[in-house]
């Protein structure tokens, strides 16, 4: 399946250099203020555990998650509920995403927005700025540590910052190898679709206090949050289980303990 997606995104680049060219979206994205701040990576700098909450429509291992899908709608719950971060899902083919859902979102809320898709290109990194985007999900599996390190650096001259995304210590090694800020641990394999949270319990010992960590994936309770935040992680990302819920207010109350 991850082969799948990598070559969809591949198709889908080359696509949109055709469209626009590399050229222009790169001078459209310089053009924009890169003195930003890093408000994704303040988000995730409280004392507290901060909630970076997912908008996505669906997925490969669930297939559709919201029947009912009123993105902007759900990115203001998101606001009012409390999150710290808005993570909007890109990807048209496996994820049933769009572009225009992050820069329609991100004009209507005040908290920082991820772009989640398979970055393979610097094109992607551009088009993220363009779109308004304040941070861009980098996947260590689908990146040698050099492009990596291009690639967070890229994002770092844009003033975006880099999730960067592993799922084992060889991925970890190579994110901290490539200079990552912030490292994300998927508690889901990319390449069967388990889900395990001790991934993430497991791998936190690896990274340094200096660099932020979010644990991603799998994330259902009170219970699964205060075992997190005593491993002294950041950031949890949550999707689905927000997703399926009809109050999104109420389900992430209880999730921060505030019910």
């Amino acid at each position: 399946m991850l082969d799948r997606i990598i070559s969809s995104a591949k198709y889908r680049v080359e696509r949109k250099k055709a469209f626009r060219l590399y050229s222009e979206i790169k001078a459209v994205a310089l053009l924009l203020n890169r003195s930003t701040g890093f408000p994704f990576e303040k988000a995730l700098m409280k004392d507290d555990i901060s909630f970076i909450c997912e908008i996505k429509k669906a997925s490969p291992s669930k297939g559709i998650i919201a029947d009912d899908f009123p993105y902007i709608d759900i990115a203001k719950e998101y606001e009012m509920a409390g999150a710290d971060a808005i993570s909007v899902l890109t990807e048209p083919e496996f994820f049933l995403g769009r572009d225009e859902y992050l820069h329609e979102i991100q004009r209507e809320v005040s908290l920082p927005v991820l772009r989640k898709d398979f970055i393979i290109d610097s094109y992607q990194i551009y088009e993220a700025k363009v779109l308004g985007a304040s941070a861009v999900l980098l996947i260590a599996a689908l990146l040698d540590t050099d492009t990596l390190r291009q690639f967070i650096h890229l994002c770092h001259e844009l003033g975006l910052s880099a999730l960067v995304e592993a799922h084992n210590e060889m991925e970890i090694e190579s994110a901290l190898k490539a200079g990552a800020r912030v490292i994300g641990v998927n508690n889901r394999n990319l390449k069967d679709f388990t889900v395990d949270i001790n991934n993430s319990l497991r791998l936190r010992k690896l990274v340094p206090d200096t660099v932020l960590f979010v644990a991603e994936s799998g994330i259902k309770s009170k219970e699964d949050i205060d075992a997190l935040k005593k491993a002294k992680v950041n950031g949890v990302l949550i999707g689905e289980t927000l997703m399926r819920s009809r109050n999104k207010c109420e389900a992430l109350k209880k999730l921060r303990g505030d019910a």
